[in-house]
């Protein structure tokens, strides 16, 4: 196993050199606090002009459940690619199992969405992360959940 990669953040270029993600599917904006192999913390800026806003609540656009748990998820896959060094390579990551999730909180654009997510279990193909999300300090969404990285570049 290669060393971590020596970044605690990663801005928009440092993420699309990561994961394979871009717009309009791109889900997060930064990262911060990374420690390989443990957590970090994604930002995504909501943002009125996102496609899923026009059809999605139109009158009172509310960010899909789903898009949230993918945010969560391209946070840990920058995680990932972190601790395994894999950067300039295809990093493929592919959901395997979503456990627990819960919404507690409607997020809408204006919002400023905190990714917290931590390692249960990786180091290899298969990894296993705790994500919470929040707004502005309240509990917007929760899961565990469960992906197969694939290494291979």
């Amino acid at each position: 196993m290669s060393e971590p990669a020596p970044y605690t953040s990663a801005d928009l270029s440092l993420i699309k050199r990561i994961i394979p993600h871009r717009y309009p599917f791109l889900m997060v904006d930064k990262v911060r606090d990374i420690v390989p192999f443990e957590s970090a913390v994604g930002i995504k800026c909501v943002t009125n002009n996102e496609p899923q806003f026009t059809g999605h609540f139109p009158e009172e656009p509310v960010m899909p459940g789903v898009m949230i748990v993918e945010a969560m998820a391209q946070t840990a896959a920058v995680v990932v690619g972190i601790s395994m060094n894999v950067i300039d390579k295809p990093l493929g990551t592919y959901f395997m199992a979503i456990d627990g999730c819960k919404f507690r909180r409607k997020v809408v654009p204006g919002d400023v969405l905190e990714m917290h997510v931590t390692v249960k279990r990786g180091g290899g193909k298969v990894w296993k992360f705790l994500g919470e999300s929040f707004v502005e300090g309240q509990l917007a969404a929760t899961a565990e959940f469960t992906a197969m990285m694939d290494l291979k570049g």
